[in-house]
């Protein structure tokens, strides 16, 4: 089931560029599926959709994917 407006099949990454787990997390991703980046440094409304997703957690990369979201990278 969708969370908060995001397809089941879609992958999000909400991080930061100099963040070396948030760009791990996207070559990751990337190489098999669709995903969609937004940079929390430069997106104040995308600052805020993250914090809704990890409770308010200032941690990145937040993922949300098939309908779960995960705090951190540690590879797939």
């Amino acid at each position: 089931m969708p969370i908060d407006g995001v397809a089941i099949d879609e992958i999000l990454v909400f991080g930061k560029d100099t963040c070396p787990y948030t760009q791990a997390a996207l070559e990751a991703y990337e190489a098999t599926n669709k995903v969609t980046y937004v940079n929390v440094k430069r997106d104040p409304v995308g600052l805020a959709r993250m914090l809704e997703f990890s409770n308010g957690q200032r941690r990145v990369p937040v993922i949300v994917k098939g309908g779960h979201v995960t705090i951190g990278y540690g590879g797939t």
